[in-house]
């Protein structure tokens, strides 16, 4: 591809334009406050109580683009007491949702196992949402080694 003067000018004028108005090109991070925000939303603005619900999690994820986990709640899973729904969320993401289980009387259990990406060390979190509006929780840390170094 051959540049002329005039396309060199306008590319530095526009590399320049970009470097003074200071864009910057790093990824914005969730926080712990942004996860709590989705948690709220999520249940209501109730704050979740911790058992009934276990979130499984490796401790030290070799690779953090495939990371597995599950999940599973102590329910009855009648019409009258189910699970209705558990939403993953990763407070080192850029955006902490990660997903959201839905789940019926006819599930038979409220399990779910999924893969998914952490693009750090961080808290991931599961959330429960019973049919009598009462919510769970439980955390775990996974430490994202780079490199496969377990350290």
């Amino acid at each position: 591809m051959n540049l002329t003067r005039r396309q060199a000018l306008a590319l530095s004028v526009g590399a320049t334009t970009l470097a003074v108005l200071g864009v910057s090109t790093t990824r914005a991070w969730a926080s712990a406050e942004s996860t709590e925000k989705a948690i709220k939303e999520f249940t209501g603005g109730a704050t979740p109580a911790t058992g009934r619900i276990t979130l499984d999690a490796p401790e030290i994820a070799e690779n953090g683009n495939t990371v597995p986990i599950s999940v599973s709640v102590e329910s009855p899973m009648t019409a009258d007491d189910y699970v209705e729904s558990v939403t993953f969320l990763a407070e080192g993401n850029p955006n902490p949702a990660v997903a959201t289980f839905h789940f019926t009387p006819l599930s038979g259990t409220a399990t779910a196992t999924t893969r998914i990406r952490l693009a750090k060390t961080q808290n991931v979190v599961a959330v429960a949402k019973m049919s009598n509006g009462s919510t769970f929780v439980d955390t775990k840390l996974v430490k994202v080694t780079i490199g496969g170094c377990g350290g």
